[in-house]
């Protein structure tokens, strides 16, 4: 290959990303849904024209969609090639959402784009955003009871939703006659073809600029270093098997926590994630397809090592043994809805928790890891129109060895965050009528975990059906190295005056309400790092007068002051 200069091999790199970074800003900028104009659950990137492999993706994109949109793309190229999918021509835009084609749940719709040049295809443009609705049994697709895929939503296999660069009104029609407030997706759809439009723009200025063999060579170079930084990173850490587990609440239908099993075996400059013992495949919507899973590891990773360039090479010396057998390998028609948001994160909790064995220094105490997915959906009569409304929630990160977790971060697979009030306030019929922190939620620890979130909606006018796919309702996020266990998810349904409790804690379907009925939800706290009792003195006071805990609690969790 031709040798590059270190100036010149920078420059691509950083071009690149910004090629993914104005897709992800075009695509939140022009989208109709507060979850993607303003959570930002979304993410785009660039991908091998061979193999589908990353080559680069948006620093404000969810990590989650780094290994679910290569595969997905992978898919699609190779059932190109076997004759399973139209092939492409310029100007097309494949649009899929199917779970076990590379995927995540329903909600989660992929887009992917050929980049023509000179007669062939450079490569492959991709993107991901989270639809507030895709049909099935409840608003929202978030089905806590379903048993099957076709429950959960509408199922697309690669399809050419723009054709030449025309978007196809049969395949539009179809969509829009399977999905609840079918008229506002139209402008999700189409912000999400303009972002890779423009993205295509940014990435022909960079080939114009610097040539289609100088830009190949720097993305084999960038992948190159990538993997010799992670196995770098890995050769660090001392040979050895790191066990750990995780667990699910339940999967919505049978009452009964899910057991995430992991065994990690550094070797060299090698990592091995072995999930065998984990639970068999469930009932309910808890499963994982294959690409999440292995994402949810390689997102897990990355949070340990973020300084290793985001690209395929950082993920070869990374071996995921295939977990089959077990709820991490759903195959049709298990449903999945709960596999991106929830289950992915559990994953990454299991690895974290080995990896602290290995890197204490390193590996944080587990964060509360639940998107606290809430959807409500019902008719606005002030309006006149129905309503899909999505909520995403925050909760507290876990300690470290050198500070506190973060309060109401964000999701652990994802930089998605809350809407705004005010922004959810305007679009759908509703009030919040509290949104703080959940105090005393942290895990106790040297360093305590980080609170969560706790809000109130009222529901002002008309009548809606609310649904729950949440998790750590039965247990909180698991402490580090002596530690405690962060809050759990608590879940509470004010109807006519009487509170009412989901049978599977954070997990329920289809809860009836009419206006001045109400919904409460507090997120988890993060796990706690090392022995409470040897946590400063001066902290827990400070922690005592911020209201964070009173004082019985601060003793009970931290000893006498």
């Amino acid at each position: 290959m031709t040798t590059l200069d270190a100036i010149t091999l920078s420059v691509i790199q950083a071009g690149l990303q910004q090629v993914c970074d104005e897709m992800d800003l075009t695509f939140s900028r022009a989208a109709f849904s507060p979850v993607i104009a303003e959570a930002n659950d979304r993410s785009d990137g660039i991908y091998s024209a061979q193999d589908g492999s990353l080559i680069a993706q948006g620093i404000g994109g969810l990590p989650v969609f780094v290994g679910v949109m290569q595969y997905s793309t992978r898919t699609l190229i190779e059932m190109i090639r076997d004759g399973k999918a139209v092939p492409p021509e310029p100007g097309d835009i494949y649009i899929v959402n199917d779970p076990y084609l590379g995927g995540t749940h329903l909600m989660d719709v992929r887009f992917a784009k050929p980049v023509w040049r000179n007669g062939r295809i450079f490569c492959w443009l991709s993107n991901t955003g989270h639809w507030p609705d895709i049909g099935g049994a409840v608003p929202g697709g978030f089905s806590a009871s379903a048993t099957s895929v076709e429950q959960e939503g509408l199922r697309l296999p690669p399809v050419k939703l723009y054709k030449k660069g025309v978007m196809d009104p049969e395949i539009h029609a179809i969509i829009a006659s399977n999905i609840r407030v079918a008229d506002q997706r139209i402008g999700d759809i189409k912000a999400q073809a303009a972002a890779l439009m423009v993205g295509q723009d940014r990435l022909y200025e960079l080939l114009d600029r610097y040539g289609d063999k100088t830009v190949t060579d720097a993305i084999a170079e960038l992948r190159r270093r990538a993997a010799e930084q992670m196995r770098a990173r890995i050769a660090e850490m001392p040979d050895g098997v790191y066990r750990s587990k995780a667990f699910v609440d339940s999967d919505g239908v049978v009452d009964q926590p899910l057991t995430i099993a992991l065994a990690i075996e550094k070797h060299g400059e090698t990592l091995t994630f072995d999930f065998a013992g984990s639970s068999p495949p469930c009932a309910g919507p808890m499963n994982s397809v294959l690409a999440t899973t292995l994402s949810s590891v390689y997102l897990a990773i990355r949070h340990i090592f973020p300084d290793v360039p985001l690209s395929a090479g950082a993920f070869e010396p990374l071996v995921v043994n295939r977990p089959e057998g077990t709820f991490l390998d759903a195959h049709y028609p298990r449903p999945v809805s709960g596999c991106a948001a929830e289950v992915s994160q559990r994953i990454a909790e299991a690895v974290f928790a080995a990896m602290v064995q290995a890197l204490p220094d390193q590996v944080t105490a587990a964060p509360a890891g639940s998107s606290g997915n809430f959807a409500l959906g019902g008719h606005d009569p002030a309006r006149g129109r129905d309503f899909v409304m999505y909520q995403i929630s925050g909760g507290g990160y876990g300690g470290s060895a050198t500070a506190d977790g973060l309060s109401n971060g964000c999701s652990t697979i994802g930089i998605s965050k809350s809407p705004p009030v005010e922004v959810m306030e305007q679009a759908f019929p509703v009030l919040y009528r509290h949104y703080a922190l959940h105090e005393g939620s942290g895990g106790a620890g040297r360093h305590r975990g980080g609170f969560g979130l706790a809000y109130e909606i009222e529901l002002l006018r008309g009548a809606a059906r609310a649904s729950f796919v949440m998790d750590h309702g039965r247990t909180g996020p698991l402490g580090a190295l002596g530690g405690e266990n962060g809050g759990v998810n608590q879940v509470r349904v004010i109807r006519n005056g009487k509170e009412h409790v989901p049978p599977h804690l954070s997990k329920e379907q289809d809860i009836p309400l009419v206006a001045g009925d109400r919904v409460q939800v507090k997120t988890p706290g993060g796990g706690g790092y090392g022995d409470p009792r040897k946590r400063e003195r001066a902290l827990v006071a400070h922690d005592i007068a911020m209201g964070y805990y009173d004082l019985a609690e601060a003793e009970a969790r931290f000893g006498p002051l």
